[in-house]
């Protein structure tokens, strides 16, 4: 509660009015919950040295997804590196992300679409720490966020089967092949939202609890 507060103080623009609006608490039912599907690209690893490209996101209200709200923005960073080796991964030219958005206003359309919702991301992780560096540099605060793991729920939920995931068992593309979900092609963003949407209201069906908490680690 005392990072949320501190990080509302620090937020400025678009990010303070994120803030403003409560996000779900851990007792809102599964059948109410509202979140936000996201799935960014960047050229690497760490969000110190490397940059997001792409955000791609799919709303779900309750047990619903609503395709109607889903969004996708490329992100111009002026003077910024080539995408180099990362575009065999991605898929994305220098040519295609030179018509992207500033980094600013592509995280604004995101933050208005996360406001009063719950993110909800495939080893979020990646996401969270991207999206946070960018806020602090773009709006004077970090990201805080309400997080639901598609890959910690399916890792949870395989040791309690005594089936402990090895090699590339909890990839997104892997784990929707088991619960029996079509192929999508990977690493793009908006795809890649909305495979961890449909793969989220699979994984819920299993859940011991119906509540937020249910979806979080212990």
């Amino acid at each position: 509660m005392f990072k949320k507060l501190s990080s509302r103080r620090r937020a400025t623009g678009v990010l303070r009015e994120y803030y403003d609006v409560p996000r779900p608490g851990k007792d809102t039912p599964l059948a109410d919950l509202p979140m936000l599907a996201v799935d960014v690209e960047t050229t690497g690893l760490n969000p110190a040295k490397h940059r997001l490209l792409s955000i791609g996101w799919v709303p779900l209200n309750g047990l619903e997804i609503d395709l109607s709200g889903a969004g996708y923005v490329l992100l111009n960073t002026e003077g910024a590196e080539s995408v180099g080796e990362s575009a065999v991964i991605h898929g994305l030219t220098d040519d295609q992300v030179a018509q992207g958005l500033r980094p600013q206003e592509a995280l604004e359309h995101l933050l208005r679409a996360l406001k009063g919702r719950a993110m909800l991301a495939h080893y979020a992780s990646i996401e969270q720490e991207f999206l946070s560096a960018a806020c602090r540099a773009h709006f004077g605060s970090g990201l805080s966020l309400q997080i639901v793991d598609t890959f910690e729920i399916e890792r949870r939920h395989m040791e309690r089967m005594a089936t402990y995931p090895r090699g590339e068992d909890l990839r997104l593309p892997r784990v929707r092949e088991r619960y029996g979900l079509p192929h999508y092609s990977s690493h793009n963003a908006l795809s890649d939202a909305l495979a961890c949407a449909e793969l989220y209201l699979a994984l819920q069906a299993q859940a011991k609890g119906h509540t937020l908490k249910a979806m979080q680690p212990r």
